[in-house]
């Protein structure tokens, strides 16, 4: 099993879904860890517990993570909580599906905000404490959407796509400072988003992925572990799908 004992990760979007399955893989691997949510003060101290259980530190943190006054403030209170930030994966995601002809200015900010420019300010802000350190890695939560478009999703694959030209613009600028910034481009998961399709939309997307199953929330856990891994070590400006095969 891939050691990240010691290590701290900051993850938004982390109270469900993929975040929380890789929130709890990197926990279970020893990682201390960080997240971020925006609504349930509940369910993100219920899962605070969860990830404590497992003999780590963790603490959720209620931010916008598009806002940039609130991630420097979400960052400086990370590293003065745990003390670093070794890791992050920038997971926060949404949509605002809509054909063209109908998509609404405020449905592509939205998109943009959350799915983009957030990634944008938690990178720039982890940026200092990881090149202080001389070492980081970076993952960010694409789609297969990014790289393929999808009708009714040109928000959504315009915010993925600009993550996969950001991951490597990023790659490149802090390799230097051995600093490493990697995708990971995720298919069809399952998760509370997809759990609301009808079963002969799922039996639709089962067709056309060679694997002819469903993705789970650990499959995508899984490789970012391996990437916030020394394993991975010379592995950067990547982007790796997590499609059983469907996008290749």
């Amino acid at each position: 099993m891939m050691n990240l004992k010691g290590k701290t990760a900051l993850i938004t979007g982390a109270s469900r879904g993929i975040g929380k399955g890789i929130a709890l893989t990197l926990a279970k691997a020893g990682a201390n860890i960080a997240f971020t949510y925006v609504s349930s003060v509940e369910k993100a101290a219920a899962f605070e517990a969860e990830l404590t259980a497992t003999g780590i530190k963790a603490k959720g943190y209620q931010s916008n993570a598009a806002q940039f006054t609130a991630v420097e403030k979400l960052v400086e209170d990370v590293v003065k909580e745990f003390g670093t930030i070794d890791i992050l994966v920038n997971n926060a995601g949404i949509t605002r599906d809509n054909l063209m002809l109908r998509m609404n200015e405020q449905q592509w900010d939205e998109v943009m905000d959350t799915n983009l420019k957030s990634a944008f300010a938690l990178t720039k802000a982890v940026m200092r404490t990881m090149m202080k350190a001389k070492s980081g890695s970076i993952i960010n939560i694409t789609s297969v959407v990014g790289i393929t478009g999808n009708a009714g999703q040109a928000n959504y694959a315009a915010s993925k796509a600009g993550m996969i030209g950001l991951t490597k613009s990023v790659a490149k600028e802090l390799g230097s400072r051995n600093i490493r910034c990697n995708a990971i481009a995720p298919g069809f998961i399952e998760t509370e988003m997809t759990e609301t399709l009808g079963d002969d939309i799922r039996a639709e997307w089962v067709k056309n992925i060679p694997l002819k199953r469903i993705g789970r929330p650990e499959d995508v856990a899984n490789c970012v572990l391996f990437l916030a891994s020394d394993a991975s070590a010379y592995i950067s400006g990547q982007t790796i799908n997590v499609c059983g095969g469907m996008v290749m």
